[in-house]
């Protein structure tokens, strides 16, 4: 594959800033990368428009570095903060309505198929703790009971972050928000442990304060969902400015969360393990 796909026509080429053809130019395409190229390429734009110390557009970095095939991968998300980092990559990305998107992904990765019958084409799901957890989740696990071979990886800030700061499935029981003065009243929803019972061959939970394992899980994920079947990664993202920390604390944050209550797990079916360990090199 070329990667005409994203690279602006010679008429409007002049029109965009330097910043956005150096992402043609030097991002993550036809050469191997990896979490220990990062800084050697180009994988988002300097000036995306994420709060500073945002856990979601470090966790975008690092699943645009390890992807194994970027320009044979399609990135489906939803509105909300991973948008503004997704929509800032040179990644084929498509955005939906709220909630639908592993609907979407499933439709678009049996189009791919039939219209690319001799090349992967890698659909994967980059969506927050709302798409997926709350609005999103009965078309989520829907996906995971038919079996559908995408990936789903959900960006998990415990929050609504571009909306005011409100309380979502995922946000810690106890936790006063914005719009939860009182504490959320429930528990943060097991989505991790959905999977591991709605059909996921492979599951992982994961912090950005560990970047060679989010590397490492995301690989898994999508060469698994390529012939075995649906994947799920669940990284977790720190919000410093709807969970008030300061922005240079978000590894600090998510070292926290990985001794608490937010370590490290893989959960994969003895059909996945034996794929990976006569193909993944």
């Amino acid at each position: 594959m070329s990667n005409r796909i994203i690279t602006p026509v010679a008429e409007f080429e002049d029109l965009l800033p330097d910043d956005y053809k150096d992402l043609i130019n030097n991002g993550p395409f036809f050469e191997k990368k990896s979490i220990e190229d990062l800084g050697s390429f180009k994988e988002i734009i300097d000036d995306h428009p994420h709060c500073a110390g945002c856990g979601v557009a470090l966790g975008i970095r690092l699943v645009a570095a390890a992807l194994p095939s970027p320009e044979d991968t399609l990135i489906v998300g939803t509105p909300g903060c991973s948008f503004f980092g997704l929509s800032q990559t040179a990644l084929n990305y498509s955005t939906t309505a709220f909630g639908n998107q592993n609907a979407v992904a499933s439709g678009l990765k049996r189009m791919l198929k039939i219209r690319y019958p001799e090349r992967t084409k890698d659909v994967v799901v980059v969506v927050g703790d709302g798409g997926i957890a709350d609005i999103g989740l009965d078309l989520t696990l829907h996906s995971w009971f038919r079996g559908e071979k995408i990936s789903t990886i959900m960006v998990d800030n415990e929050v609504y972050g571009n909306t005011g700061g409100q309380e979502s499935g995922m946000s810690r029981q106890g936790k006063v928000l914005n719009m939860a003065p009182n504490g959320k009243l429930f528990p943060k929803l097991p989505i991790f442990d959905m999977a591991k019972i709605s059909g996921c061959v492979y599951a992982a939970r994961v912090t950005v304060a560990s970047p060679a394992k989010v590397g490492m899980t995301v690989r898994k994920a999508i060469f698994l969902a390529r012939e075995v079947g649906p994947t799920y990664v669940q990284i977790y993202t720190p919000c410093p400015t709807n969970l008030k920390f300061p922005p240079n604390q978000t590894l600090n944050i998510a070292k926290e969360a990985e001794k608490d209550y937010y370590s490290y797990e893989e959960l994969m079916t003895p059909e996945a393990k034996d794929y990976l360990e006569n193909n993944l090199k």
